[in-house]
């Protein structure tokens, strides 16, 4: 009897394999969520993009659409299936516009609560790429 209650107490490969697939897609889909959302008005150039980007961190009008649509690009390569070396370039663009960011909210002075929202964002960014590293690895790539 106790081997039996041991046996059902083992986790087998499928049951990681599956549970690190609704993991990844979970944080991935809820960091594209975030990340297309941030997105949407810097190609737009809306005000508050504007004023954010422009009027209180200095950057150059021509650059807000920019960096929406390299978001947006980002957002659609890690969400497409396959395609392990763009994913991992996209992977690196948005870590890249998270930390910078968050680098331009210190450059600005801000206190410790300004940098409260970057949390979500970055903790989801983390989790969807280990989770991500860790499917690929089950699978053998």
């Amino acid at each position: 009897m106790n081997t039996t209650y041991q046996e059902s107490q083992t986790i087998t490969p499928n049951a990681v394999r599956k549970s690190t697939r609704i993991l990844y897609w979970i944080t991935t889909g809820l960091f594209a969520f975030m990340m297309f959302g941030s997105a949407i008005p810097d190609v737009l150039s809306v005000d508050i993009a504007v004023k954010g980007m422009h009027t209180d961190l200095g950057y150059p009008l021509y650059f807000i659409p920019f960096i929406g649509v390299a978001k947006v690009l980002g957002v659609i390569a890690i969400l497409i299936p396959g395609y392990p070396r763009i994913k991992e370039w996209a992977y690196a663009g948005l870590f890249f516009d998270l930390t910078g960011a968050t680098y331009s909210i210190f450059a600005l002075g801000a206190t410790g609560s300004d940098y409260a929202f970057m949390l979500m964002p970055l903790t989801l960014f983390f989790l969807s790429y280990y989770f991500y590293r860790k499917r690929l690895k089950l699978s053998g790539q």
